[in-house]
């Protein structure tokens, strides 16, 4: 069960923006406006998206059907049939990746984490068999082992809150989304990650930018110094892993069950902005040196 005051609070907030949204966008659209408008209005429907995340449901249809449709009318009475929202969701993919970058990442507090995990869209078994991904999403591989779709990138503050993202094929390389500017444009001070991040090339780069990446050594590699609490800060990155698994098992955002590219982007997308509505995020504790100690890591 959905609790009411969040209904009201997210959908207030998303009516809000898509108010925003096509009062600065409507002297862009290229073509004629549609001679009937939606039955069920923009703000409607993203916020019975990003509520299914929200709700426990573990099938979007049967949340649709016999939830919103009974059980919430008073709050959606202009539903329409599940086939037609399923089309209305996808053509307002647009405004719900931008009220994703506007209004639900966090503040940067100069302590980042960054990883990346990976968005099955298939079984292994079915990987020859899969027709809606074909020559879309690639075969990577993790510490899991090998598998099909895509990569989800993060990058989070200590609070566990969302920084940013970028969504990537399987096979491109977790370094990638560090060369791109705009990736890391309101990130400061230090940013936390595993030996996969491992770069000279890459770590000269955003130090010019102000970014001071962090990292654990490979085993082949030679010890050197660090500072106590860069040490501590580096061994609680598990809390980045902590907020992936959350968008996986309680926001949903990985599953086998798509049907279109559009359907897969909008199912991800809304289980990031339903992560930014809960209300308590997994976080680290700072413990505070005053010596300037430095440690052999």
């Amino acid at each position: 069960m959905i609790n009411f005051d969040k209904v009201t609070e997210i959908f207030c907030l998303v009516d809000e923006f898509c108010n925003n949204f096509d009062n600065t966008t409507k002297d862009f659209i290229i073509g004629n406006p549609p001679k009937r408008p939606a039955v069920m209005s923009k703000s409607e429907v993203i916020a019975i998206t990003v509520l299914f995340h929200l709700s426990g449901f573990r099938c979007f249809k049967h949340y649709y059907i016999f939830y919103i449709q009974k059980h919430m009318q008073d709050d959606f009475p202009n539903t329409v049939s599940y086939n037609r929202f399923t089309e209305l969701m996808q053509n307002n993919i647009m405004p719900l990746v931008v009220f994703m970058k506007t209004c639900c990442l966090g503040n940067c507090t100069g302590i980042s984490f960054i990883d990346s995990t990976s968005i099955r869209v298939c079984k292994n078994k079915r990987i020859k068999r899969n027709k809606v991904f074909k020559e879309i999403a690639q075969l990577g591989k993790s510490t899991m082992g090998y598998f099909y779709g895509f990569k989800l990138h993060l990058v989070i503050n200590d609070k566990g809150e969302i920084l940013n993202f970028a969504i990537t094929q399987a096979n491109v390389d977790d370094r990638e989304p560090l060369k791109k500017e705009r990736f890391l444009k309101d990130i400061f001070g230090k940013l936390f990650g595993d030996k996969g991040y491992i770069s000279k090339e890459i770590s000269n780069i955003l130090f010019v930018d102000g970014i001071h990446l962090i990292t654990s050594i490979r085993n082949n590699m030679k010890n050197s110094l660090m500072d106590m609490n860069d040490k501590i800060n580096l061994r609680k990155r598990s809390v980045i892993e902590t907020v992936n698994d959350e968008l996986k098992n309680m926001c949903q955002v990985e599953h086998s069950r798509h049907r279109s590219i559009g359907n897969f982007f909008t199912n991800l997308i809304a289980g990031l902005i339903a992560y930014s509505f809960f209300p308590k995020k997994p976080s680290i504790t700072h413990n505070i040196f005053v010596s300037n100690e430095l440690t052999l890591f």
